[in-house]
């Protein structure tokens, strides 16, 4: 009977200003190669983590969870140590939470029931806010926006809003709830769903502005979603105003 590694899920965030995305690539700086690199030293073995997903070059995190094997138990005193280890280990842009210990065919990726990503736009040009959100002049209509949110909810297929030639075997996804609100001098759109497509949140983001700035309309917004075709949709707007805010699974995956 073979026996399985012991698998653990990783909870961190990181600011992306610096990297190109969670997702390893050849003679790029990503999250995902950095902890590698710092795991593997600290636990003295290769150990290679399973993102929840892939983020936008730029985009950021406020909660990641990803998945690494090891053939030894860590206790809770192992895992505490290794979180110390890692985060002297690691620049200040990534932070690491907590180690936890899951169900062996747990997966970060695959288990995760829905996601939840934030869109920041600011109406005040602002030199210190300005990595982690988008500045637009001009008027916009968020009632006309959060109808446009609305009608997203009624689709399943988003090849419209998804980079070209991407890996994946469906463009469909569940959008559970879309909304835009006003705090302050920020609009803030929040949408979570059971997965993303490569770019989807900021072509629709910039979708919904053109929708708000009145340059297209709702009847239009069903033609570009109907149309399957991404040269239709709006521009993409600026990773730096990109927050992957939370990601849900069931509780029997952890031990």
């Amino acid at each position: 009977m073979k026996i399985l590694p012991n698998r653990y899920f990783i909870k961190l965030a990181f600011n992306g200003k610096n990297y190109h995305g969670w997702q390893m690539q050849e003679n790029a700086l990503t999250i995902q190669s950095v902890i590698n690199d710092a795991l593997s030293k600290i636990l003295g073995e290769e150990i290679n983590v399973t993102g929840c997903g892939r983020t936008d070059t730029g985009a950021h995190a406020i909660e990641f969870y990803a998945h690494f094997d090891i053939n030894k138990i860590l206790n809770k005193n192992d895992r505490d140590n290794i979180v110390f280890k890692l985060n002297n280990f690691l620049d200040d842009s990534i932070v690491i939470f907590n180690i936890i210990p899951v169900k062996s065919n747990a997966h970060a990726r695959f288990d995760a029931i829905s996601r939840t990503y934030q869109y920041f736009i600011t109406r005040q040009k602002d030199p210190f806010d300005n990595d982690f959100s988008y500045y637009v002049y001009g008027d916009i209509n968020l009632d006309l926006m959060n109808e446009g949110a609305k009608i997203l909810c009624e689709y399943k297929d988003f090849t419209s809003f998804s980079k070209l030639h991407s890996d994946v075997k469906t463009n469909n996804c569940k959008i559970i709830d879309a909304k835009w609100i006003e705090k302050e001098d920020k609009l803030i759109f929040t949408i979570t769903a059971d997965r993303f497509l490569r770019n989807m949140v900021r072509a629709i983001v910039g979708t919904l502005l053109d929708i708000g700035k009145k340059k297209i309309s709702h009847k239009d917004l069903k033609k570009i979603i109907e149309s399957k075709n991404r040269s239709d949709a709006g521009y993409s707007v600026p990773a730096k105003g990109l927050i992957l805010t939370r990601i849900e699974y069931h509780d029997d995956i952890f031990n």
